[in-house]
């Protein structure tokens, strides 16, 4: 890119969600109370409530699963720099099929897609089957999967991704009742909130409009500025107060 320094990615984001330090903590003593032994994080991205997790559970060890090279190393670099390297593990590979586990403790934070190549919003339902064999007897599961807060209209779906459609999506009613047909029981049901959201979607954004405030006007920034733009554009005027994020917190049956 010339002499110019690509920009950097996702320093501003602890968490690569709708996730804020109130509700991770929460969760991380939630999901630490049954005392797991083993993690698993599903489409990991850097890991960060599974480390959480595992400063909360002296002795646990994880394992980050994802295909982000850039995410892992990061994760990694965070294990370490917490003492955690010897008990976090991160590996480069699919999810989908994965003979790893079963483990007491299986994350799974925006990433069922990871678990099946069905067509949404089947992939979810899967999903979910994947993560039943995945979780130890008297094991807890964590998913965080989006649900239609309400029925997109016609101009933002228009305004979404390519190709969106109003039954891409469950509401969060019908993503518990799957859940429950995949042998759980959802022991705690709760869903990011405004402040969330607008947290992540402007950390997600941040250092590349910062580094478009002094190289937008370079030939070498076009394409990351309609990058940006886009992206903008589709959270405003797409699925902003649309689109939700539940956390569901899964205990197996049986």
């Amino acid at each position: 890119m010339s002499d110019i320094d690509l920009p950097p990615r996702l320093t501003a984001l602890t968490f690569h969600g709708p996730l804020s330090e109130a509700r991770a903590a929460r969760l991380t003593q939630r999901l630490t109370r049954t005392s797991p032994a083993t993690v698993i994080d599903i489409g990991c991205g850097w890991g960060e409530l599974m480390l959480r997790v595992l400063d909360a559970a002296p002795g646990a060890t994880g394992l980050g699963i994802d295909v982000n090279v850039d995410d892992l190393a990061r994760g990694r670099g965070n294990a370490e720099a917490r003492g955690l390297a010897d008990r976090a593990e991160f590996v480069e590979e699919s999810a989908s099929g994965t003979t790893r586990g079963p483990a007491d403790l299986v994350l799974c934070l925006g990433a069922s897609h990871a678990l099946s190549d069905a067509a949404p919003p089947h992939h979810t339902a899967a999903a979910l089957r994947a993560l039943r064999s995945l979780v130890t007897p008297g094991g807890r599961v964590l998913l965080g999967e989006g649900f239609w807060q309400r029925t997109p209209n016609v101009a933002e779906l228009a305004a979404m991704w390519p190709d969106a459609s109003a039954g891409e999506y469950h509401d969060l009613a019908g993503l518990v009742d799957i859940s429950i047909d995949a042998g759980f029981r959802p022991v705690w049901i709760e869903t990011a909130n405004n402040d969330e959201w607008e947290e992540f979607e402007s950390g997600y954004q941040s250092d590349l409009e910062e580094w478009l405030s002094v190289n937008g006007d370079q030939p070498v920034a076009a394409e990351t500025r309609e990058r940006v733009d886009r992206h903008r554009a589709t959270w405003l005027s797409g699925y902003r107060g649309v689109l939700g994020l539940a956390y569901l917190t899964l205990a197996p049956v049986g």
